[in-house]
């Protein structure tokens, strides 16, 4: 369902993805300090319960946020179902799965939290509420291995402290059920930090490093579909030929040729990129039976040189033609 190419659904996707983590992670946070039984001197419980619940609302408006924008971005190669069912999408499969995984179980606790004390009793509340260890953890999972951002110094410095927050109250959560020494109890919890802030750091500069790709290439081949429509006046037509270019560089195309029967008498070309929406406008400056050249040029004055061709169809459908660009 792909329905917008703007750049600012992309930017809400993973603004949405980001906060909803945060606010995740903030909430287990708050959790482990309740469970704990960890005293608060300016926050009573009953302020920090209200504050959980409330998080909870939060963190599934975000999400809603995230997964929405994903599905309606035209440049995101994901369809409802690999929205919905994990190991179907083609973008990292595993790292995606982790992300589906734990909304599903996010919306099945949310059930959990409604239906509490009426239909279910409070022991397997209470029982099922650990799952929220599962959700955070594949968030975590998710963030690392699928998100574009996740190499950025600000999006690891987030996951780091998030990580090592949670990794130490969870070491200390179980060490007071073993009464350690108090010296135990204080280094366990930072020492169990530091690991998680150090593994996470060496994954996303290192095996998880994203590696983009160039923004608005100047270079690039893709594959080209569309369609071709005639009108014909009476002492003029007009063809057009708009369709997009699918591989390195995703971009939408246009061509629009103003005809008469002695002579072309003017020509209008478009190219989109996407995710950017950046727009080359120019001109076509080669016209063939089934084959064009075009030059545009951007915003900031940067040249393109277009070369289409596709193989001669009696319908006016172009596939599997060839979209090539150079600066």
């Amino acid at each position: 369902m792909h329905l917008t190419s703007s750049p600012v659904d992309w930017y809400a996707a993973r603004a949405g993805g980001v906060v909803a983590y945060v606010l995740l992670s903030a909430n287990v946070t708050i959790g482990l300090l309740m469970t704990g039984q960890k005293s608060m001197k300016h926050w009573p419980r009953f302020a920090l319960e209200d504050v959980h619940r409330f998080g909870g609302i939060l963190v599934g408006t975000f999400l809603v946020l995230h997964i929405t924008a994903v599905a309606i971005d035209a440049y995101l190669p994901f369809s409802l179902t690999s929205l919905v069912v994990p190991l179907v999408a083609s973008y990292r499969p595993i790292w995606t799965a982790l992300g589906i995984v734990a909304a599903e179980l996010l919306l099945a606790l949310a059930f959990t939290n409604h239906y509490r004390n009426v239909q279910i009793s409070y022991r397997f509340w209470r029982r099922a509420h650990f799952v929220n260890f599962v959700v955070w953890g594949a968030a975590t999972l998710h963030g690392l291995g699928s998100g574009t951002d996740r190499s950025a110094a600000w999006f690891v410095l987030i996951d780091a402290v998030a990580v090592g927050t949670v990794c130490a109250l969870i070491t200390w959560r179980v060490l007071r059920r073993w009464r350690p020494s108090a010296s135990l109890l204080r280094i366990a919890p930072v020492a169990a930090a530091l690991i998680a802030v150090v593994t996470i750091g060496a994954l996303a500069r290192g095996p998880l490093r994203f590696q983009p790709k160039e923004w608005n290439a100047a270079s690039f081949s893709d594959t080209l579909q569309g369609r071709i429509l005639v009108n014909n006046g009476v002492t003029r037509g007009i063809v057009s030929m708009a369709g997009n270019g699918t591989g390195s560089q995703r971009v939408l195309v246009r061509a629009d040729l103003l005809v008469s029967p002695q002579r072309l008498v003017s020509t209008e070309f478009q190219m989109e990129y996407l995710p950017s929406g950046a727009l080359c406008t120019g001109t076509v400056t080669q016209v063939h039976g089934s084959s064009f050249r075009a030059t545009c040029h951007l915003p900031d004055g940067a040249a393109r040189y277009i070369d289409a061709h596709w193989p001669q169809s009696v319908d006016g459908t172009v596939t599997s033609g060839v979209l090539t660009a150079h600066a």
